[in-house]
């Protein structure tokens, strides 16, 4: 039976060959974070790579839109392999905590992880993996929390009491 708190994950079949690959090797050196992301991969259901429910799930190459503990702004970042990270701004490896979470899951899913001695947890609000101009303008399109907006275009603000 699995935990109710752990969504189910997907990945291409691509990406499980490559990224088991490069957790297996780090994990059996001992690193823990490989550790996590190798048990992320073996729960996970492999699709073929051109799967269209893919359309929805984080795979390796795609922007993600998500909230971290929810009160924090949204974020957008790329979930890269190790050797194409160029931005901690950006882009987020696959090989860290908060990586291993994000890979495989689908719009809509949370997940816990752990880093930074506390325990985080991470929100999907989207994924895309078309031109970088869509991922800039989902970044400055107002969001949208459960049906809500966060701002209402009808309020003028803060006034002086």
């Amino acid at each position: 039976m699995n935990n109710p708190s752990i969504p189910d994950i997907t990945l291409p079949a691509s990406d499980h060959r490559r990224l088991e690959r490069l957790a297996r090797v780090s994990a059996d050196q001992g690193d823990l974070d490989a550790r996590f992301l190798l048990s992320e991969i073996n729960r996970a259901e492999i699709v073929p790579d051109r799967a269209a429910r893919l359309d929805n799930i984080v795979t390796m190459g795609s922007w993600v839109t998500f909230w971290i503990n929810l009160g924090f702004p949204r974020e957008t970042r790329q979930l890269v392999y190790p050797e194409d990270y160029t931005s901690e701004r950006t882009q987020i490896p696959v090989t860290s905590p908060f990586g291993a979470a994000l890979v495989g899951l689908k719009v809509g899913s949370e997940i816990p992880f752990f880093t930074a001695g506390r325990t985080n947890v991470v929100r999907i609000e989207s994924v895309s993996r078309g031109d970088p101009n869509d991922v800039i303008r989902a970044l400055f399109s107002k969001p949208v929390v459960q049906g809500q907006k966060l701002f209402d275009d009808d309020d003028p603000g803060p006034s002086a009491a």
